[in-house]
């Protein structure tokens, strides 16, 4: 049996392979694909070559823990189905729909605990979006929102678009979001903020201060306009991974008296605060429950087969504009 495999093949190239499908462990689950969501953020800093050689892989993630170089395999979204288990697996997992941080591939083999059972109502298109809702509810998580806070987010992306959603289930927040394309600005609205405004417009800064910043845009230009419009020992989480983008800081201005706040939230790792109560577990089942009541397929802009892989990543390098979610299909 063969799987369709999709392959990092250096600066701005992707290749889809046909390779023989191994034998699965017996203690392991194969998984058919139905779908797979291609990151704009931290995977397309891989298809650029923008990743620093230190960093190429997430070690956090068992599939991705062989990948050092190119040609590899990258991508942590994939909904499915088990299709067959292992002989020391129970048969009751065949038939199951999952969700797997796994690269964009048709089949696999993977343990047990590495996947996610889905509700059965879930849709395939809504579950590709469990990894990046998991990681806004970290980033909400490490910012801590209070209520009747004034909460600014940079960045409409897909994960920006699921933090303004879930603060919008916050009490009388009062939600700022910034980005520079305007079909990205009209969801946010639609998904709770109260205003939206392009950062390099005439009025980015001004009104009050926020309490609470979120750098989601993953523009370096993005972290100074964070530390503009944030006020007097205001916190600004810092969710973007800049890769080998170089960030020039303005601290000499308000940065220092200001007592302004940097905070890094990265989704792989649970801040000490919390890790004497939470788990990446309970994190997750947080995630899919906050994932069950949000409208995502809506965020979904593009649909592709597998084999039009290249024509994905080429719309998300050269026109970002267009795009909120795309989607792989299988």
């Amino acid at each position: 049996m063969n799987r369709t495999c999709l392959y990092f093949t250096g600066d701005q190239s992707v290749e889809v392979r046909e390779e023989p499908l191994p034998d699965c462990p017996p203690d392991q689950l194969l998984v058919q694909t139905h779908i797979s969501a291609i990151s704009a953020g931290t995977e397309m800093l891989y298809y650029r070559g923008m990743v620093p050689d230190s960093l190429l892989t997430d070690v956090s993630i068992e599939a991705l823990r062989n990948s050092d170089d190119y040609p590899m395999k990258y991508g942590y979204a994939v909904s499915g189905e088990v299709v067959s288990t292992g002989a020391d697996v129970s048969k009751e997992w065949s038939g199951q729909p999952v969700f797997v941080l796994h690269p964009h591939e048709s089949h696999f083999c993977v343990s047990p605990e590495d996947v996610i059972t889905l509700p059965n109502a879930m849709e395939m298109e809504d579950a590709v979006f469990l990894a990046n809702t998991e990681t806004a509810v970290n980033l909400l998580m490490d910012g801590a929102p209070i209520i009747g806070e004034r909460v600014h987010v940079f960045g409409q992306g897909v994960v920006g678009l699921l933090v303004t959603a879930l603060l919008r289930q916050y009490p009388q927040l009062h939600i700022t979001t910034y980005d520079l394309h305007p079909v990205r600005r009209e969801k946010s609205l639609e998904l709770g903020a109260d205003r939206t405004l392009d950062p390099t417009g005439e009025d980015r800064f001004s009104g009050e201060k926020a309490d609470l910043t979120f750098e989601l845009s993953g523009s370096p230009a993005g972290l100074n306009q964070a530390l503009r419009v944030t006020g007097f020992e205001g916190r600004i989480v810092v969710g973007s991974w800049y890769g080998t983008k170089q960030v020039p800081l303005e601290l000499g201005d308000r940065f220092h008296r200001s007592r302004i706040r940097l905070i890094s939230s990265q989704v792989s790792s649970i801040a000490g605060n919390y890790r004497g109560r939470w788990s990446h577990q309970r994190r997750m089942v947080l995630a899919l429950e906050s994932l069950e009541s949000l409208d995502t397929q809506g965020l979904i802009s593009h649909r592709f087969g597998i084999e039009e892989a290249g024509k994905a990543y080429e719309l998300l390098h050269r026109h970002q504009e267009e795009a909120l979610q795309v989607i792989l299909t299988y």
